[in-house]
């Protein structure tokens, strides 16, 4: 693992940082490969229920490091193919893997930075945290997902808006936008983001994994395909000890302890 990202694993939790706050945790080529090897890593661990995505410092992700890029401009490169190469795999991994990824958004999110944090399950964002799309203010059209993230996130003419203006969101504005699950004071966010991460990593993970598959499916089908992907889903559920213990332990009007499987 790079120097440049974290990985550890607590009470069935993953945590992922980001560790190059000097540079606010922007995404240089070591990094993004780092990043992707890191969400691979917790995807396929079958010890990992849950996840956590975060950055060192004061700020989450400043999205791609732009120095990096200018010397990729000024040698003839362009964008080095770095979009499908690195940030299209890294969103599809955290948005397919079908355990529960949750952000902790210690502070500035932008561009990139921001559409990862869009494509976990929840994001939880420090009351300092502040997103911003980024992408026009430097004549880029969006990438890492933001474009269909964003508009299923605020709607449409909102995400135009942001994607367009790229005017900052302050976190109580991106609650209110429905941009965030949660705000909570800066010293409290790991401790919060980690709690809910060990909340799910607690529970049924094949049916969390069924609650995104869902969602993903019915993004794009209609009613008809969608009642038919809950039905295929249902039947995979059903067949989980998790299911099958829980409905005892309902019947006996008892907790239910989840393992996973």
């Amino acid at each position: 693992m790079s120097e440049t990202v974290r990985y550890d694993v607590t009470d069935s939790v993953a945590t992922i940082t980001l560790d190059r706050p000097d540079a606010m945790n922007s995404l240089t080529l070591e990094t993004k490969v780092a990043l992707g090897a890191a969400v691979e890593r917790a995807a396929t661990d079958p010890a990992v229920r849950a996840v956590v995505l975060t950055g060192a410092g004061r700020a989450f992700c400043a999205g791609q490091d732009l120095r990096e890029h200018a010397d990729n401009l000024a040698a003839g490169k362009g964008l080095d193919d770095t979009v499908r190469r690195h940030y299209n795999p890294v969103v599809r991994a955290i948005a397919g893997m079908p355990k529960p990824v949750v952000a902790a958004v210690n502070g500035v999110a932008a561009g990139a930075g921001a559409a990862l944090a869009y494509a976990c399950d929840l994001v939880v964002a420090s009351e300092k945290a502040t997103f911003v799309t980024s992408f026009t203010t430097i004549g880029l059209a969006p990438d890492s997902g933001m474009s269909w993230t964003l508009q299923r996130l605020v709607g449409r003419a909102k995400a135009a808006e942001l994607l367009l203006l790229s005017e900052p969101v302050k976190a109580p504005r991106a609650l209110e936008l429905g941009l965030v699950s949660r705000v909570v004071p800066p010293d409290e966010l790991v401790p919060a983001a980690t709690e809910l991460a060990r909340r799910l990593a607690a529970g049924p993970t094949v049916s969390y994994g069924a609650v995104k598959a869902a969602l993903d499916h019915a993004a794009t089908h209609d009613l008809a395909s969608s009642l038919e992907k809950e039905a295929e889903l249902q039947d995979l559920c059903e067949k989980t000890a998790d299911h099958h213990n829980a409905t005892a332990a309902f019947l006996k009007k008892q907790k239910p302890e989840f393992e996973g499987r």
